[in-house]
């Protein structure tokens, strides 16, 4: 199981007595609401529900979850600053945190991670240790637990085993900049589109190709108009389980070790999910027709790491070149 949340209650009793109630704080009640952007079947909200149950329990009914999918209590960036504010008290987010916290930019980075495990022992460990700090210092707002989430791959209507096949491919990408560069790199022809127009324009011809985790190409239904997925495996990425500052610190001490209890509970629980999802996914695609291509994928991460390093921050750009120094 992996520790990576119990390494900090040994650290929470100086971190938090100047922001502790008077006497009498662990009869307080607290209702803490948790809204993100999943659906109902999404591992990640099954996990919220899960710590949901484990905090009331831990706290004998003194700290509330209340959980809202489906962008129900508002987008991502809107709950993060909400959450700066003090309106909102808890969501699940990532990379978008890097608009404060520079070093959140590493969160999905192509190639940075070769394998989940890698990622994990990044985002466990020391690395990990000082993206949260920072996000904690410049965004206020405090990672509790991560979640995995599937890596990207390459869907299309040709196979695409090495970079050299995607000569001039027309492919939809996020408007990430750094993604758009690194696939230029590689020899596609990226086109920033928003994710709802994606479908279509692939009917039509608009684009060639498209690359998402399965979880999304599953849901919507690029199966019907992609005959190929193409394992590149391109970004490996986690995601925080995240809470307030202001929120963190009306809860007692007791209660905060209750709360990161909780939240590694949900963790290990998530990741049990995310495994069995990951394999579900993939014969669910097959099954509707489409073909799994075994890329190349040592060729397209060394082809893709000098796009990399030329455009990533400043801020983040010697810990990439670590990140790529241990794959070699």
């Amino acid at each position: 199981m992996m520790k990576l949340y119990r390494r900090q209650f040994t650290a929470l009793a100086a971190a938090t007595m100047l922001t502790l109630p008077a006497l009498g704080a662990s009869a307080q009640e607290v209702t803490l609401k948790l809204g993100h952007l999943a659906n109902e079947e999404n591992s990640w909200h099954k996990a919220s529900l899960k710590f949901a149950e484990d905090v009331a329990s831990l706290t004998d009914g003194r700290v509330e979850v209340q959980v809202f999918p489906n962008e129900s209590l508002g987008k991502e960036i809107d709950l993060i600053n909400g959450m700066q504010l003090g309106t909102a008290d808890m969501t699940i987010t990532g990379e978008s945190l890097q608009n404060w916290a520079p070093m959140a930019a590493l969160l999905a980075v192509p190639y940075a991670y070769s394998s989940l495990e890698q990622m994990d022992e990044v985002a466990s460990g020391e690395i990990g240790d000082q993206i949260e700090a920072e996000i904690i210092e410049k965004a206020q707002i405090r990672p509790i637990a991560y979640f995995a989430r599937g890596p990207r791959n390459l869907t299309s209507n040709t196979e695409i085993m090495t970079p050299d096949d995607l000569d001039g491919l027309k492919l939809r990408v996020p408007n990430v900049p750094l993604f758009v560069k690194t696939w230029e790199a590689l020899g596609a022809a990226p086109t920033p589109m928003a994710f709802s127009e994606v479908f279509t324009s692939l009917q039509n011809g608009t684009i060639d190709a498209q690359e998402n985790p399965l979880a999304l190409i599953e849901s919507a239904n690029f199966n019907e108009v992609q005959q190929f997925v193409n394992r590149t495996e391109h970004v490996r990425s986690w995601i925080y389980l995240t809470i307030s500052e202001m929120s963190w610190n009306k809860l007692s001490e007791e209660d905060q070790q209750a709360v990161l209890e909780a939240a590694q509970n949900a963790q290990d629980y998530e990741r049990e999910l995310f495994l069995a999802d990951e394999e579900r996914l993939e014969q669910v695609l097959k099954d509707k027709g489409m073909t799994f291509v075994d890329s190349d994928a040592e060729a397209f991460a060394t082809a893709a790491q000098d796009a990399v390093l030329a455009n990533v921050s400043e801020d983040i750009k010697p810990v990439v070149e670590e990140l790529f120094a241990a794959q070699e």
